[in-house]
């Protein structure tokens, strides 16, 4: 196991070097002027040459890519170049909100999902029709749409929620949990039915298999069968449904964060990208990439460890 774990680790560490110097290219070679974008069009070839110097933007782009990296490897990701920020302080106060969000609608989901995807693969009947239309309806209606008329309906007409968000440095959970509720939900209901119908379908899967033919002949009761040989069986694909949902995810919450005024990394990557803010926009994707890698990372250990015949593959 330790060697199955060593190996998607090593695997995760290239692919963030390979997608950090891809996207270093991309995005210094792909925005223009950038000192002119900076200083305005009534900057002189002087003061655009300046700040380039001042920036580092006169040097090779190889070097300045080692440059960013060795400093990234030490924690130090720049500072914006239009507020001076530190990079990594600007990421440091919005990760908790989005992580939170994000965290607290995963845990929802799976909670869910997995009670609704086993009732319908168990019961079928009416209950697998209503988790079926369920999940078209959830897959056809964006979480935008959802957010909206969170908004409209909780938030402005009955006003049981703040529309925006109320969180700022301090504040304690309470302001937390009612600023949280309605994005969460707006998140939750996409990922429950998708997620739900994934689990029905392995599920039924594996309650088709012979094995439980012959732990039913032997006399094994249901509930014995479906919790400890079922479940286990069928973990790895909702696993892997889980996961594809929370990295599809972290690119849905930029709206919902819009949509709620949260402070959290969507409107920061937003801003940055506007602005052509590269350290800014560099140290977005890099969260982006370590968290996708890390439940990646995390999924491929939980299916290994349910599985052995994963850690063998």
């Amino acid at each position: 196991m330790i060697r199955f774990i060593a190996k998607r680790l090593g695997s995760g560490l290239v692919v963030l070097f390979v997608v950090s110097a891809l996207t270093f290219t991309l995005l210094y070679t792909s925005s223009g002027s950038i000192a002119r974008n900076i200083l305005g069009d009534q900057a002189t070839p002087e003061q655009v040459a300046l700040k380039e110097q001042e920036l580092g933007l006169d040097q090779p782009l190889v070097g300045r890519y080692f440059t960013w990296l060795a400093d990234a490897l030490g924690g130090d990701l720049g500072a914006s170049w239009f507020t001076s920020e530190p990079v990594a302080n600007s990421l440091a106060t919005r990760i908790p909100v989005t992580m939170t969000m994000v965290f607290a609608a995963m845990i929802l989901i799976a909670i869910c999902a997995t009670l609704i995807g086993v009732a319908a693969a168990v019961k079928r009947g009416w209950v697998d029709r209503v988790v079926q239309v369920g999940a078209i309806l959830g897959d056809s209606i964006p979480g935008y749409v959802i957010g909206v008329f969170l908004v409209t309906l909780l938030a402005i007409q009955l006003g049981f929620f703040p529309a925006t968000s109320t969180i700022s440095p301090g504040v304690g959970a309470e302001a937390w949990v009612y600023s949280m509720t309605l994005p969460v939900i707006a998140l939750l209901i996409n990922g429950v039915t998708g997620g739900a119908q994934q689990i029905r379908s392995a599920v039924i899967k594996q309650l088709e298999r012979d094995y439980v033919r012959t732990l039913r002949s032997r006399g094994i009761g249901e509930r014995e069968i479906l919790f400890k040989h079922v479940l286990r069986s069928a973990a790895p694909a909702g696993l892997t449904v889980l996961s594809l949902q929370l990295i599809g995810m972290l690119g849905g919450v930029v709206i919902i964060e819009q949509i709620f005024a949260l402070p959290g990394m969507g409107p920061l990557a937003v801003t940055a990208t506007g602005q052509t803010d590269l350290p800014v926009v560099m140290g977005v994707v890099m969260y982006t990439v370590v968290v996708v890698i890390t439940v990646n990372l995390l999924v491929d250990i939980l299916n290994g460890w349910l599985n052995p015949k994963v850690r063998v593959s």
